[in-house]
């Protein structure tokens, strides 16, 4: 697992000291809606039998996001195997954080190091049907919708009985929406289109790489 690093984050390998942070979300209403129906989570009581993830900071393939400039706890991101070519993408955000596309630009981040260099074929992501911000996460970077799964466990919260949406990203469509990134940035290169050096010192270094030693 590497450090990523995105305009306003830094995401970094989970470690025990982000527990406490990864508790007061647990414990925000809000936060938990779309995964227990909006209560507060208490670990000394809560069941074996959540279905959901409570990280403690030992696992794996779990990211800590912060912002950079500060180091302010933002939420978490996690990247799981599910089987062999495939992961699952997850997030959680303080609401605090919400509504300022903190969550498309991490998931994207793992989205891109998933391929690049987790070598994945297929990622994966899964919200209640109702959960409109997390499926207009789901889109903004990427991954399309695959199917509705109807939800048939315990313990059902409202909304449940609208099922659960995946969405998918392949290999092969992160490859095709790489390349029209890229000759996107080298048709605006040629217009000479750039507000000042900077910019154009982004888009060198996005899209022309090092060569690599022999």
């Amino acid at each position: 697992m590497a450090v990523l690093q995105t305009t306003r984050l830094t995401l970094s390998p989970c470690t025990p000291s982000d527990c406490a942070d990864f508790i007061n979300l647990e414990r925000d209403p809000e936060v938990m809606r779309f995964l227990n129906g909006g209560h507060a989570v208490d670990r000394e009581t809560i069941g074996a039998d959540a279905t959901f993830l409570m990280p403690r900071g030992t696992e794996p393939y779990i990211w800590t996001a912060r912002r950079t400039v500060n180091g302010a706890f933002v939420g978490w991101f996690c990247l799981w195997p599910e089987s062999e070519g495939l992961a699952e993408l997850g997030y959680r955000l303080r609401r605090m954080d919400w509504g300022q596309g903190l969550a498309s630009e991490g998931a994207l981040a793992l989205v891109n190091w998933g391929f690049a260099s987790g070598q994945y074929d297929k990622i994966a992501a899964t919200t209640m049907a109702i959960n409109l911000g997390s499926r207009r996460v789901m889109e903004k970077i990427g991954l399309s919708y695959a199917r509705t799964v109807m939800y048939d466990g315990p313990d059902p919260i409202p909304g449940s009985e609208h099922g659960e949406v995946w969405y998918e990203l392949t290999r092969a469509q992160w490859t095709r929406r790489q390349l029209a990134e890229i000759e996107a940035g080298l048709a605006e290169a040629d217009r000479g289109e750039f507000a000042s050096a900077e910019a154009l010192a982004t888009v060198v270094a996005k899209y022309v790489k090092p060569d690599r030693p022999a």
